[in-house]
């Protein structure tokens, strides 16, 4: 009898912990290596958010929580979404999470039936398609490119959806490509979607904050997308919060308790020190942690510059998030230092062993032609990083 399911040996290593495992491991060795590969802020959590944590451990809680989140968090919650993105939702919509990932991952789970096809825009955030599969759903892929700045069009949406197509995944600001949808440019989708009142959108809201462009919008804005919307987000980017593990749904109610049923039986209720210290976050309004947004503005800059004057990088201006995704198309087929290389995995693992920066392949997020390169990291590291690049591959 086979000793592991099928579900987990069919299921694919996500490629930006492997690569973080990988420069750990060459790190292991005495290298030297710039880690430029995960969607991780270099940022500290800000002060008064751990001080909110500390007071909850002296407050003593140390109970199980909720299993949907403390009511002074929903609340908190509830008042980030009027503020920041004009939605309104009640108590009852609203899941708290073991980060945003949890909540994508519930959501599949309560709305999938076998041969569900969900639509996802490459690229993609990597563990989309991984987690529509575990739940029998079927992934399609919607391909864009960067003369399009990686953003899907009305009529591409119109030509992918077929009458199995149960819903759409959606991130904007984009990992991994840092697009940011305009509002006009969700309007047009929505035109599409409204006509299919069966389909229902994830919309992925995690980079909300690190955006540089005319600001964010959210797909359920719209009056007639509100209840075919499931707005995801969470505090691990704006807030530098990536280990404390809060993420959030706003949902329509029979999908946010069902949500909340699944949670019941998996993981029950998030951290309760982390969700004490998420409601001074979000209290808070986000000039808190314009800082890191203004600095991430700058090495976005300085990144696009130095890789711009790389021959054979192709680079477009993401509005937001902290990545770049060139079009590395130009040398496969050529071969460096000894070292064919046929596609973009094989340029980032190139560029981990000759310029010891770790970076992501695009295959990874549904588009083949590319690599991450994330400006999560100071400007000084990013300078160094993107100078052996250089090097390895004139």
């Amino acid at each position: 009898m086979q000793l592991l399911s099928d579900r987990i040996l069919n299921m694919a290593t996500s490629a930006t912990l492997a690569m973080a495992a990988k420069a750990r491991e060459l790190r292991g060795e005495g290298k030297d290596i710039i880690g430029l590969s995960l969607g991780e802020p270099d940022f500290n959590t800000p002060d008064f958010i751990k001080d909110a944590a500390i007071q909850a451990i002296n407050d003593n809680y140390n109970s199980y929580t909720p299993v949907d989140g403390y009511g002074e968090l929903k609340d908190a919650i509830i008042t980030k979404f009027k503020r920041d993105n004009n939605l309104t939702y009640a108590p009852a919509q609203i899941v708290v999470s073991t980060g945003a990932k949890q909540c994508l991952a519930n959501v599949a789970g309560v709305m999938l039936n076998a041969g569900d096809e969900v639509l996802l825009p490459c690229p993609y955030w990597v563990s989309y398609a991984d987690i529509v599969k575990l739940y029998d759903g079927v992934p399609v892929e919607v391909k864009t490119s960067i003369d399009t700045d990686f953003k899907m069009t009305a009529s591409q949406l119109e030509a992918a959806i077929t009458p199995k197509t149960k819903m759409i995944w959606l991130s904007s600001p984009c990992n991994p490509s840092g697009s940011v949808y305009t509002k006009a440019e969700l309007r047009a989708l929505a035109d599409v979607l409204v006509k299919h009142p069966d389909i229902y959108v994830v919309s992925d809201e995690i980079y909300e904050h690190i955006n540089y462009g005319e600001g964010h919008a959210s797909m359920a804005e719209f009056e007639d997308m509100y209840n075919n919307t499931i707005t995801v987000n969470g505090v691990s980017k704006a807030f530098a919060m990536t280990g404390w593990r809060i993420g959030y749904i706003g949902a329509p109610e029979k999908i946010a308790r069902a949500c909340n049923k699944l949670q019941g039986q998996m993981t029950s209720g998030a951290n309760c020190i982390a969700q004490r210290a998420v409601i001074t976050a979000l209290n808070e309004p986000p000039s808190r942690v314009q800082y890191m947004i203004d600095e991430f503005k700058e090495r976005r800059d300085l990144i696009l510059g130095l890789v711009n004057d790389i021959e054979g990088f192709k680079a477009n201006t993401p509005d937001g998030a902290f990545y770049i995704f060139p079009d590395v198309t130009h040398f496969f087929g050529k071969t460096l230092r000894g070292k064919k290389i046929n596609n973009a995995t094989d340029f980032s693992l190139y560029l981990l062993e000759e310029a010891l920066v770790a970076t992501v392949t695009g295959e990874a997020f549904g588009n083949p032609d590319c690599i991450r390169i994330s400006y999560a990291a100071s400007q000084e590291q990013i300078i160094e990083a993107i100078k052996r690049i250089k090097e390895v591959v004139s």
